[in-house]
This record gives C-alpha cells, sequence and structure tokens, in this order.
C-alpha cells in the first residue's frame, strides 16, 4: 500500500477578518501573530503523525487556510527545515502556498521562495471593486494586480488564480472582464467555481440576491468557452490548467491518495499496510491546538469497507477523466463487482462511461450529486 502518493496538509487558521461566505476554519487574527508557538506546535504534531507515515516521502505540500500569507517567510524557512529534519520532501515536490492580496508584499514572496515554496493560490475572487467589498475581501483591485505582478517578478511561474463567478449582482459581462484579467497574466493554474452559499456562513445568515439561474448558466457557458479557447483544459468540476500545470496536490485528493494533515482544524487520510484506510482531523480552535496539556488529534474514523468504493469515487468523477480501474482497485484494494451495482445504473441513466477508465459523461458532470447518489442509495 506505500505505493499510494503522499502529499501533506498544513492549516493555518487565522485570517484578517471572516468573509461573510467562507466556511472554513479560520478564525480573527490576534495583534500579534503566536509564530514561534504555532511552529512547534505543528512540528509536534507533524511528529505524532509520523509513527504512521514515516518512512513515505512527501509528494507534495499545500499550505492552505485561513491566511497563510500573513505568517512571516522566516517561519516557513524554519517550519520546511523542521520538516525536512522529520521527514523527506522529495525533490520534484510541489508546495503551495494560498496568498492573499491584501498581505502582499514584494519581499514576503521573495522570502517564500527561498523557503522552497514553489507555487502560490492567490485569492483574487474578482476584479470588480463593487463585488470585492460584498464579499468582504480586504483587497481592493489595484492590489490585487500589484500582487500578482509582484509574485511574477519574484519568479513565481507557476501559480493559481482563484475566481469566483455568480456574485451577488453579477452580470455576464461582468464575469468575463474578471476572466479576461485573470488571463492577461497567464497564469498556470486557475480555479473559477459559482458562489454557493454555505452554512454557519454570514451569507447564510442574511442570504445576499444572487443571478437568475438563466444568467448563471450564461456565465458557466461562456466562461468555459474562453478558457478553452486560451489553452486551459476543465480537468476538475472547478479547476483549468495549461498542460502539465494541474495541481498536483490536489490531484491527489481526488486520486484518492494519502496525507497527512497538521495544523488547527487539519484532516488527513492515511492507508495503512494492513489496508485499513482512516481519515484523521485535528482540534479547531487554535488556542486548544496550542495549549499543551491538549491533544491535537481531535478525532478519528476507519472508513468501513462497504464505504470505501463510495468514498473514492465521490472524489475522482470530479475528475474530466476519472480513474482507471486498475487504479480504483489500488487505492481501495476493492474488486470493481463490488460497485458494479450502481455502476451500472448510472450508465444506464447516461451519468457514467465505463470502459478502461471510469468517468462521469458530459451529463454526469453537470448532474454530479445524481451520480452520486446513485452510490449512496446502492445496498
Amino acid at each position: 500500500m506505500n505505493a499510494i502518493p503522499l502529499s501533506l496538509y498544513i492549516h493555518t487558521p487565522w485570517c484578517v477578518r471572516k468573509c461573510p461566505y467562507c466556511d472554513f476554519n479560520s478564525h480573527t487574527a490576534p495583534e500579534g501573530l503566536p509564530e514561534d508557538a504555532y511552529l512547534a506546535a505543528l512540528l509536534d504534531d507533524l511528529e505524532q503523525d509520523l509513527t504512521m507515515a514515516a518512512t513515505r516521502p512527501i509528494a507534495s505540500v499545500f499550505i492552505g487556510g485561513g491566511t497563510p500569507s500573513l505568517l512571516s517567510p522566516g517561519f516557513y524557512q524554519k517550519l520546511f527545515r523542521g520538516i525536512s529534519e522529520r521527514i523527506d520532501i522529495r525533490a520534484d515536490a510541489e508546495i503551495t502556498l494560498e496568498a492573499n492580496p491584501g498581505t502582499a508584499e514584494a519581499g514576503r514572496f521573495e522570502g517564500y521562495r527561498a523557503a522552497g515554496i514553489n507555487r502560490l493560490s492567490m485569492g483574487i475572487q474578482s476584479f470588480n471593486p463593487e463585488h470585492l467589498q460584498r464579499l468582504g475581501r480586504i483587497h481592493d483591485c489595484d492590489q490585487a494586480l500589484k500582487a500578482i505582478e509582484m509574485a511574477t517578478v519574484a519568479g513565481f511561474e507557476n501559480f493559481n488564480l482563484d475566481l469566483m463567478h455568480g456574485l451577488p449582482g453579477q452580470t455576464l459581462e461582468q464575469a468575463m472582464f474578471d476572466l479576461n484579467t485573470a488571463l492577461s497574466f497567464n497564469p498556470a493554474h486557475l480555479s473559477w467555481y459559482q458562489l454557493t452559499i454555505e452554512p454557519n456562513t454570514e451569507f447564510y445568515k442574511r442570504p445576499p440576491e444572487l443571478p437568475q439561474d438563466e444568467t448563471l448558466w450564461d456565465i458557466q457557458e461562456a466562461g468555459q468557452a474562453l478558457l478553452a479557447t486560451n489553452g486551459y483544459r476543465h480537468y476538475e468540476i472547478s479547476a483549468f490548467a495549461r498542460a502539465g500545470r494541474e495541481s498536483r496536490h490536489n490531484l491527489n485528493y481526488w486520486r484518492f491518495g494519502d496525507y497527512l494533515g497538521i495544523g488547527a482544524g487539519a484532516h488527513g487520510k492515511l492507508t495503512h499496510a494492513d489496508g485499513v484506510i482512516e481519515r484523521r482531523w485535528k482540534t479547531r480552535l487554535p488556542k486548544d491546538y496550542l495549549t499543551a496539556s491538549k491533544p491535537y488529534l481531535a478525532g478519528r474514523e476507519v472508513i468501513e469497507s462497504h464505504q470505501v468504493g463510495l468514498e473514492c469515487l465521490m472524489n475522482a468523477l470530479r475528475l474530466h477523466d476519472g480513474i482507471s480501474v486498475e487504479l480504483f482497485q489500488q487505492r481501495t484494494g476493492l474488486d470493481l463487482q463490488s460497485v458494479q451495482g450502481p455502476l451500472n445504473k448510472a450508465i444506464d441513466m447516461g451519468l457514467l462511461e465505463q470502459g478502461d477508465q471510469i468517468k462521469a459523461t458530459e451529463r454526469g458532470r453537470l448532474y454530479l450529486n445524481e451520480l452520486l447518489a446513485q452510490f449512496l442509495t446502492d445496498d
């Protein structure tokens, strides 16, 4: 089972302020971030997890949040030095940092490169001042443009721009302006997805007025066509990339790979030598995570054998290429017959194709929840 790639997710739980659409584990940053204490906790947390994965090299690292770019380059230099002392990071590992344009400085980007970070994911969301304000972002359009330029000057040729569409009051023309502005920087990767209202957010308590369904559909069709014309492959439900620039870290998630999760609220998934697969999650509140007398691990759950196939397909069917039969069997330890019943139902409904690859049809991608429901209802 050690042939399964292993990634590392590192969570930064602080933001300048919480955005009204955000349901991630993020908390308003204190006046002085406890960098030294959080660094020590992360490395201690990692050491505890390594009892289960010490001999496996790290293929990719993703630092998410929250706002990881609130932490200094010096913090990341010490962090990666400490990680490398404990586990091997592959020389060709993709190492991504999420960055907020409102916290961007040229010196920081250069410092992140020096720390070993080789990919940025920048939370732009929109280039429209009115939409940025409605989304509660701390940056304006000029800061977004300058942040992308600074990242490029600092040597980040591999970067993702994160954009939303279907924003409150957004027109088709405004959505295309955002996309065209992003494309003018020739990013390696674009995450482009529709705003959804999630529970436990300010938008859920006070819903904004979103565009009508017809407008949302027009935006999606026009945006996908524009991205394809500019050479971006739509390889995952909300991800578009130049050839060879797909997010390797996210591909590992979608292909049911393994990953360690360290930091407040981080999640992980591990396949043990005996084939047992478990999910693990860490305590959410930064103050609890930083309290020495409290455990980092908040919970763990073994994925029951009858659920493993569903879990794998729930991830893999987000990919336009789906998953090969061979990889499905390797990652789950199951024979394909264990899920053949729901596969056949989905095929009959025109939602799925099955050959050497198991993948959603165009209709299946449009109705992904309906496709996955075929596996949830299987006996």
